[in-house]
């Protein structure tokens, strides 16, 4: 019991600590240093009472890897990449505060998703559980410092929020009141609010995941077993998927020359954006619903040796179907690139088609072999490593290089796009600057008094470049190697 109460006290101190921290780091922008700093201290807080404890890690070994995520936040200054750095972090944190209710290697879709759920009711549940039900008040000693220390700060805890509502209510009823308030302690309403709120936001969140990754609480059970009534026999699963794959055959035999027409189908109406949009979300349609049709079709299907081969062949044939779509949507954003060049967009969507083909990879190699509760736990684990190719590709530079070198072989060069990348396709860039030229950006177009239209150019492109790199505010908590980078080759730039 005792042992439980300190564990709360211990959640609630190291949440106010978190909520401070928080507030004091993570205002600085764009986010850098900061976010691995905050999180180092939330993985503290978590390690330092398990190794006291000497409590079992089994699942902990997300919390590692969350501060690799977060070390990324200061590598790579792209801002979606950024927004996939945080997924990841918040994703390990949420699998490690739950991650020892069982073995995560053989955890379904259900049972990481239930994760999610559990971590997000402690997270809004805050500190009111740890409080309430795990801190036995009336077990502390009323001797000695402890009782009257404990008193102090949970009065204190209850004034506050008191002092700050009816403060501000006074504050807003009387100007004199308010004038005297503010000379008093100098300070800004809306600043003020704006600091409480962060800090007790986090400090909130913060203690509900300490609860969860500390308490001896277990999930339930998240596997859901099949109901009798809704099960399906060869029969039912030999129509249904054999009539889709009827239907896919049909699709790519009758559309073989829109699929793989290249250039020719583009001149005979389509123009290359609806060519490659059309094959990318086509894409997306399909693989989005047959996964889980695939998945859904495996869990219902009851069946002999016999029935599960009939299942895996038509499993199998299914999956190649759609493999064939996916390289049809691959050659038509190939032939975007020759046609246009490189951009965020066009990269990513080739990077998720490609995270698409193994996802259907996986569910070959699981689901169709009957090892189904290995197929999740390889999809997460494809998550973060496709996070971790793409900072270790560094996206940005890859575009800049790619349609620097297009203009090398005779190609337009969009210049102005290369001012849209984030600090990451600084040095690529800065290398090719010489080639590229006084190359200047273009603006807008301008009606002269003859009436007719004409173009009206900015500034060069280097010297766009150098005022975009070197415009960053000196804030050590946005420290990030790629803007660090940018501003010493704006320097160098400047100088020469």
């Amino acid at each position: 019991m005792m042992e439980k109460m300190w564990l709360g006290l211990w959640c609630i101190g190291a949440a106010l600590v978190l909520g401070a921290l928080g507030d004091i780091l993570l205002r600085g922008t764009p986010w850098g240093i900061n976010v691995f700093l905050w999180t180092l201290a939330l993985v503290a807080f978590v390690v330092a009472p398990l190794a006291l404890r000497g409590a079992s890690w089994m699942g902990r070994w997300m919390l590692p890897a969350s501060l690799l995520f977060a070390g990324f936040v200061a590598w790579r200054d792209s801002a979606f990449l950024t927004f996939l750095n945080v997924c990841a972090v918040l994703a390990c944190l949420s699998v490690a505060a739950w991650g020892r209710a069982g073995r995560l290697r053989l955890r379904g879709l259900s049972g990481y998703a239930l994760s999610s759920i559990y971590s997000g009711a402690f997270a809004v549940a805050g500190p009111i559980p740890t409080a309430v039900s795990d801190t036995r008040w009336d077990g502390i000693s009323r001797d000695g410092w402890r009782r009257p220390v404990l008193s102090v700060l949970l009065g204190l805890c209850i004034a506050a929020p008191l002092l700050f509502v009816f403060g501000g209510l006074l504050i807003a009823a009387d100007a004199v009141f308010a004038d005297i308030a503010s000379r008093t302690f100098d300070f800004d309403a809306a600043q003020i609010f704006s600091h409480a709120f962060l800090i007790l936001f986090l400090a909130w969140i913060s203690a509900g995941f300490l609860r969860a990754a500390l308490g001896k609480y277990d999930a339930p059970d998240p596997s859901i077993e099949r109901p009798n009534a809704i099960s399906l026999g060869p029969v039912e699963v030999g129509v249904a998927l054999g009539l889709l794959d009827a239907l896919f055959l049909a699709f790519v035999i009758v559309q073989a020359r829109y699929l793989f027409g290249g250039a020719q189908r583009v001149a005979a109406g389509l123009t290359y954006a609806e060519y490659a949009r059309s094959g990318f979300f086509e894409l997306v349609a399909v693989v989005a619903l047959v996964v889980p049709v695939l998945l859904l079709a495996h869990w219902l299907f009851v069946a002999g040796r016999r029935g599960r081969l009939l299942f895996g062949m038509l499993t199998m044939m299914t999956v190649a179907l759609v493999l064939v779509i996916m390289a049809s949507a691959m050659w038509r954003m190939n032939l975007y690139y020759e046609a246009f060049g490189l951009t965020e967009l066009r990269f990513y969507a080739t990077a998720f088609i490609v995270w698409l083909g193994a996802i259907l990879a996986f569910l070959t190699a699981t689901v169709i072999q009957n090892r189904r509760s290995r197929f999740a736990s390889w999809t997460i684990a494809s998550c973060f490593a496709a996070v971790i190719a793409l900072n270790a590709m560094n996206p940005d530079a890859l575009i800049a290089r790619a349609n620097i070198e297009r203009m090398e072989e005779g190609k337009r060069l969009d210049a102005y796009y290369l001012t849209l990348l984030s600090d990451d396709a600084a040095p690529a860039i800065a290398r090719h600057l010489p080639e590229i030229g006084d190359r200047r950006l273009f603006e807008h177009e301008m009606a002269t008094p003859s009436g007719k239209e004409r173009e009206v150019y900015g500034p060069t492109l280097e010297k766009a470049m150098i005022g975009q790199w070197k415009a960053r505010e000196d804030d050590w908590r946005t420290w990030n190697t790629s803007r660090i980078k940018a501003q010493e080759i704006a320097g160098d730039l400047e100088a020469r």
